[in-house]
Parts: structure tokens; C-alpha cells; sequence
């Protein structure tokens, strides 16, 4: 769906659930592989996303497959996050998170 711009983090309530994406943000990539971004379905709660069992890298094009309402963002620079409510059509501007996912 888009050309190739790396590796992304991703939780199962996406993969596995079939959630959509509902809150995404983009940090500088710290590998020649990373896109920076991490694509979150909005309601994992902070146990949920404590565990590294419920993440894994994919490429952002898997995540465009699943939920392609994330291509118009995807060239944002780093330290951009967005969000929506479910059921809305259009990411808006959100504040970066304070802990990442691990």
C-alpha cells in the first residue's frame, strides 16, 4: 500500500484483535531499520502494554493492511503523536507519551 519506510511497533489488540489504529506516535528511529513509529488500538491499559508479549515489529506497511486510515500521517517528523476517538474518521494532533513501550 505504500513504498517501503521500515520497521514499526504494533500492538496484538491490532495484529491478533483486528482492532483499528486509535493512537500512533512517531520518536527519532534509533535503527537504520525503524520507521519510529508505534501504532496502539487506544484501550490497552498500562498492564496490557507492560508486556512485551502483547508487541512486536512489523512493517508499516502490515499496519496501512489493517487499518489504512494511518497513510496521510505516516511522513509526520518525529515526536508527532495522534489519536482518535473510535468511530471518528480523522487522527488529530496528541501529546507524545511519557514512557514508551520497552
Amino acid at each position: 500500500m505504500i513504498p517501503h519506510m521500515g520497521g514499526c511497533m504494533a500492538t496484538d489488540r491490532i495484529l491478533v484483535d483486528g482492532a483499528p489504529v486509535s493512537y500512533m506516535y512517531r520518536e527519532a528511529p534509533t535503527e537504520s531499520v525503524s520507521s519510529g513509529w508505534t501504532f496502539m488500538a487506544g484501550d490497552e491499559d498500562q498492564d496490557y502494554a507492560d508486556d512485551p508479549n502483547h508487541w512486536a515489529i512489523y512493517e508499516v506497511n502490515t499496519i496501512c493492511n489493517y487499518d489504512p486510515s494511518i497513510i496521510q500521517y505516516l511522513q509526520s517528523h518525529p515526536d508527532s503523536a495522534f489519536g482518535k476517538d473510535l468511530g471518528e474518521d480523522g487522527f488529530q494532533p496528541e501529546p507524545m507519551p511519557t514512557e514508551p513501550p520497552e
